[in-house]
């Protein structure tokens, strides 16, 4: 007789089942806050397609676990892997869930950021709970916001895009709401029943809207006021555009927060702390993600072209070091001490910048 104790069979990534008139799509890695693979990608594909065939009314996508929704791409996986194959495979399956003919409810409980927001953050109905916090983090990690995030940022209020993006700030429920990212403000004791009536067969958007409440306040609007003022001095007027200009306006906006800072007056300490942050953040990814916010707003790009840009940019940026580097630092080692390549803002090479984002 064998003493080996038996096999259990490894709980699925994805769960997908049917309630009623509601499919109910659930990422499944709680330990890894749902940080999305290739394997994942698949398998929510196959689900979505599933869901679209069988008669289902909506669709309902959230996370297993109490930290979040999801963290994000698995960086590991992309930075080791076929990276080419895994964005095309994520940024298709972005797509798919924003056009699904079925509609297609987020619930973005918890931790939100990255490939989250690709998933979640594009489809017809995008609730928030009291937990959330989104944010578009890539460039700490070396490389830029994808998964159509470009889209989101250069909708958001003013100039707002830019700061999430350069200092991969942190939106809680309210700033999420007031900044595009989110619809619904729906307490989290209040999901099971919005769960029940959506099973129930209930209009999607009525549901959200019946189960929501206000939403909370948005202290990141409270920095359009200094943050506004001084990114439109540095990137507006007679300069050239950042998607012209990478290099040039990288630069013009910190060393502005810098002399913002110094000056003493209204927000000198917030762009104090803004430019810090910048400084911290890898030099090519500020000005890649400033030139392709530019992009996207000033040609009036849509979901499938700004992924289309994702992909080409992404597939340039990922296989350079700082990309490792950035894992490294913030994954691996956990160091928080990233040796960028260039160090500086100063010293980016508009060459490079140009090779990075040409069509």
């Amino acid at each position: 007789m064998s003493t080996d104790a038996p096999q259990v069979a490894p709980e699925p990534l994805v769960i997908a089942r049917r309630h009623g008139a509601m499919t109910r799509i659930t990422l499944n890695r709680p330990r890894a806050i749902n940080a999305l693979t290739l394997e994942m990608f698949e398998l929510l594909g196959a689900a979505l397609a599933t869901a679209q065939r069988d008669g289902s009314a909506v669709i309902l996508l959230d996370g297993a676990g109490e930290r979040g929704f999801c963290g994000g791409g698995d960086i590991k996986e992309i930075s080791g892997g076929d990276t080419m194959r895994i964005l095309a495979t994520e940024y298709r399956l972005d797509l798919a869930l924003a056009e699904s003919p079925v509609p297609v409810v987020s619930i973005m409980d918890g931790i939100t950021m990255g490939g989250g927001i690709g998933v979640a953050g594009h489809v017809q109905h995008r609730v928030v709970t009291e937990r959330s916090r989104l944010a578009m983090p890539e460039a700490r990690i070396g490389i830029v916001p994808d998964v159509g995030g470009h889209l989101l940022l250069a909708r958001a209020p003013g100039r707002l895009g830019e700061m999430l993006a350069a200092t991969a700030a942190e939106m809680g429920p309210g700033d999420a709401i007031a900044l595009g990212f989110a619809d619904y403000f729906v307490p989290s004791q209040r999901i099971g029943a919005l769960r029940e009536a959506l099973a129930g067969g209930a209009d999607p958007g009525a549901a959200c809207a019946r189960f929501a409440d206000p939403a909370p306040s948005a202290p990141l609007l409270a920095a359009q006021p200094w943050w506004g003022a001084i990114v439109e001095a540095a990137l507006g007027g007679s300069y050239p555009a950042a998607s012209e200009d990478p290099a040039g306006a990288a630069l013009r906006l910190v060393r502005a927060l810098e002399t913002a800072a110094g000056g003493g007056g209204a927000g000198a300490a917030e762009a104090a702390d803004a430019a810090a942050t910048v400084r911290a953040m890898c030099p090519v990814s500020v000005a890649v993600t400033l030139a392709q916010i530019d992009r996207t707003r000033t040609l009036g790009l849509g979901l499938a072209e700004v992924l289309a840009d994702d992909l080409r940019v992404l597939g340039r940026v990922a296989p350079r070091p700082d990309f490792r580097e950035g894992v490294r630092a913030q994954v691996i080692d956990k160091d928080r001490n990233p040796r960028w390549s260039p160090a500086r803002i100063e010293d980016l090479d508009p060459v490079e910048l140009a090779a990075i984002l040409t069509p």
